[in-house]
């Protein structure tokens, strides 16, 4: 069953674009880039006969139970769930090693350091991956994993109760062409990253899983140096959705992995 969404696609320009983060040295405080507003329909991928394969689509929906029920702001929670990430990864999805390097806690409330993304994007470009590779493991291990197959891959997963409002959404990549892509800067006080963003084209086709639990997670590829598909996303604004609905809270891990 489709839902109706609101989304904030990218715009193409002639200008570079950037998002400021922590601008004057306020934690939080963020510039953004051009965005428009478009309406979507949206794919419930819940009790779907056909579901998205990681080895082909880039993306899985899976459960998984975590030993970790309280996701504080603190980093006491980090060393046993970096393992169970760790672990997941090596089953779900055959990788070798796993280099866990962020988690960020997303809260859909105004009084939140970091909120859901509501731009459509990928976070990483081919020259903002290759950068973070050096950056996570120097070059000296960067020309062993540049001669494998290495990947970024994203874990996501609701925190505490049910996702009832603003859930993350995918493009699906087949419905995504080369052209709709976008390089934007990131711009911190301490250094600049570049990820992609998304231009609106009707012919993308919007996919998500409905009323996830703390239980479940979904695996998603953002960058693989064989060409795996990686995943446009961005938290879906579904009209269907009651507006007094308690604000989304979810976790993301993001990884560098290596396969054998």
């Amino acid at each position: 069953m489709n839902v109706t969404a609101s989304v904030n696609y990218h715009i193409e320009s002639d200008q570079p674009q950037a998002f400021l983060f922590d601008v004057d040295g306020i934690a939080g405080n963020i510039i953004e880039p051009e965005l428009v507003a478009t309406e979507i329909q949206v794919e419930n991928m819940r009790d779907a006969a056909n579901t998205p394969r990681f080895s082909k689509d880039g993306i899985a929906f899976i459960k998984h139970r975590s030993a970790i029920s309280q996701f504080a702001q603190n980093d006491s929670w980090h060393a046993a769930y970096n393992h169970e990430i760790e672990t997941l990864l090596q089953r779900e999805i055959g990788a070798q090693e796993v280099i866990v390097f962020d988690h960020t806690l997303r809260v859909d409330s105004p009084e939140a350091t970091r909120q859901p993304a509501r731009n459509v994007h990928n976070d990483y470009s081919p020259s903002g991956a290759a950068q973070r590779l050096i950056d996570l493991i120097g070059a000296e291990r960067e020309a062993s994993f540049q001669r494998g197959r290495y990947a970024f891959v994203n874990v996501w997963r609701p925190v505490e109760r049910t996702i009832t409002s603003s859930p993350l959404g995918f493009i699906h990549p087949a419905s995504i062409k080369h052209e709709d892509w976008m390089t934007i800067d990131l711009i911190y006080p301490d250094r600049t990253g570049q990820i992609l963003g998304v231009s609106p084209n009707p012919e993308h086709k919007w996919f998500y899983q409905s009323e996830m639990k703390p239980d479940e997670v979904v695996i998603f590829n953002i960058y693989d140096n064989h060409g795996r598909p990686q995943l446009a996303h961005s938290a879906l604004d579904i009209k269907q959705h009651s507006k007094t609905a308690l604000p989304r809270k979810s976790l993301e891990t993001r990884t560098l992995v290596r396969y054998a």
